[in-house]
């Protein structure tokens, strides 16, 4: 059993090794992987080397968004079997701290996130993983799906913690992944309208064709004054910041509603912006922030399967494992065509 490993060796250069299959615990399952997505954080440790105090060192394996097939199961297992198709939630937990004990667990300080340094992702052959953070794909659920279940759940946290209800109106500033999941997500949570906003025109035009209402190219046209226009000047209900661009951030406190919630999900470069928190308290908005997903893989999966959510179509570019290096060049140099790049590992 050979496990070859797609590494970051240094920034803008990829290289492969010839690694031990992982030995798995009673309660682990070795998965051979088959389709990973390459997530924006992976293409920003590619370029730059590090994402904020997270510096990668030396060799490194990326990737977090995967799927992939059951290969031999610990002695403990009992609710997968050799074969299986399965999704991995990619963070592994204490279980034991505050945050996980409350449920939040994805606020856990001690979690390992693949992709994440100093924690090694899935662009490989064979990866080990708990039994409890492989969820078992629905035969009409490809393993392409079961990749991008990942950014799903971002957007069913977003929309969630939005409280996106039956009749509202949302405006979502992004057109990339994740701004197009936190699209679907308010639609299947009965969004009545939702407005994309976006300075990419192929971009705002896939989100048109994947079902936004109505698109709003920031470059070249006046974002507050269209959005008060669809919205008869009362503002958005829910307003979704996933671009993590310091104009977007602004702008969210003049577009959303009274009494309505802005969810940041993008992070700006700057660790700090200024914001109108006068203006927040004249409308009495709330300002809420998400960091990843918790207890969402069931109902993303259930999503997908039901016909509910379609993901598939978010992948735009589809690359073999020996074509990484080209995989991740082409997904920087091409940010307008590029919504989601994702790579087929197994032959």
């Amino acid at each position: 059993m050979v496990n070859k490993a797609a590494f970051m060796s240094g920034t803008h250069k990829i290289i492969y090794k010839d690694i031990s299959v992982p030995e798995i615990a009673p309660h682990e399952v070795l998965i051979e992987m088959d389709v990973v997505g390459i997530c924006g954080s992976d293409s920003h440790y590619f370029d730059h080397g590090n994402i904020g105090d997270f510096v990668v060192e030396g060799d490194f394996v990326l990737g977090h968004e995967g799927a992939g097939y059951v290969a031999a199961i610990g002695s403990d297992v009992k609710s997968l079997k050799i074969g299986d198709r399965v999704a991995l939630e990619p963070g592994v937990v204490c279980g034991t701290c505050e945050c996980c004990l409350s449920g939040k667990y994805n606020l856990c300080e001690s979690v390992e996130f693949f992709a994440t340094p100093p924690y090694h992702g899935v662009f490989a052959n064979y990866v080990k993983h708990p039994e409890n953070l492989c969820f078992k794909l629905p035969d009409n659920v490809s393993n392409l799906e079961g990749a991008l279940v990942e950014p799903l759940a971002v957007g069913l946290h977003a929309s969630g913690h939005g409280e996106v209800k039956l009749g509202d109106t949302v405006v979502v500033f992004g057109s990339g992944c994740i701004g197009l999941v936190s699209m679907m997500a308010s639609k299947a949570r009965g969004a009545s309208k939702v407005i994309i906003v976006d300075v990419i025109e192929k971009r705002l035009e896939f989100a048109k064709k994947m079902g936004a209402d109505h698109i709003i190219n920031a470059k070249n046209e006046n974002v507050i004054d269209i959005i008060n226009k669809l919205t008869d000047n009362k503002g958005a209900h829910v307003v979704i910041e996933t671009a993590g661009a310091e104009i977007t951030v602004k702008q969210t406190v003049s577009v959303v509603k009274r009494g309505g919630v802005i969810v940041l999900v993008g992070m700006t470069v700057k660790p700090e912006t200024s914001f109108d928190f006068m203006k927040l308290q004249g409308k009495e908005a709330t300002v809420k922030t998400i960091f990843r997903y918790r207890n969402l893989y069931p109902v993303a999966i259930n999503a997908i399967s039901s016909g509910t959510i379609n993901v598939k179509e978010i992948a735009t570019h589809e690359f073999d494992f020996d074509q990484l290096q080209e995989a991740f060049d082409y997904v920087a140099a091409n940010p307008e065509t590029v919504v989601k790049a994702v790579v087929k590992i197994k032959k």
